[in-house]
């Protein structure tokens, strides 16, 4: 859903692991990679200090604002944890970002059509945040529940990708 020369950022990066996918990938773009621990920030930059089209910064997503010169925004895993209200923190969160993003903006959550729940984990329907975006963000969804993270697995997670028009879909 990336073209290698486009620009992304992570929010939620942790210790930048996307950015290493992404490079094995080929990913060339400019990168930017928010988390809100400080140690995660600080790992991220040294270990990734010889790229010079990546950056690492502390952000808070309730406090901090968003560069709006990046092409996408990926959000992976951030929503997976419980908190006092969550839907309200992933509505926040996807509309401070597509409001930033250029081009899409991509993200994962744990879908509650599984066989299992962790109760220390937030499961939500992918039906309910699909007909949000459509309905509050933009007409340009893209719903993606098909997919295994690990051989004999089940589909566990979905990725939505939230498009400013519609030829930015990747199909």
């Amino acid at each position: 859903m990336i073209k290698n020369s486009d620009s992304v950022i992570d929010l939620g990066c942790g210790l930048g692991d996307m950015l290493s996918y992404l490079r094995e990938k080929g990913f060339k773009g400019r990168y930017l990679g928010c988390d809100f621990v400080p140690e995660f920030i600080d790992y991220a930059k040294q270990a990734y200090s010889d790229d010079k089209h990546a950056e690492f910064v502390e952000f808070d997503i309730f406090k901090d604002t968003l560069p709006n010169d990046y092409e996408h925004i990926l959000i992976s895993g951030i929503f997976n944890n419980k908190m006092a209200d969550n839907f309200t923190f992933l509505r926040h969160t996807l509309a401070m970002s597509f409001r930033a993003c250029r081009h899409s903006v991509i993200f994962n959550a744990l879908s509650d059509f599984v066989e299992f729940q962790d109760p220390e984990l937030y499961y939500i329907s992918p039906l309910m945040v699909f007909e949000h975006c459509k309905l509050h963000l933009t007409p340009y969804v893209l719903l993606k529940h098909d997919y295994v993270t690990k051989q004999g697995g089940f589909p566990y997670e979905f990725t939505m990708q939230l498009s400013k028009q519609a030829d930015l879909i990747d199909l």
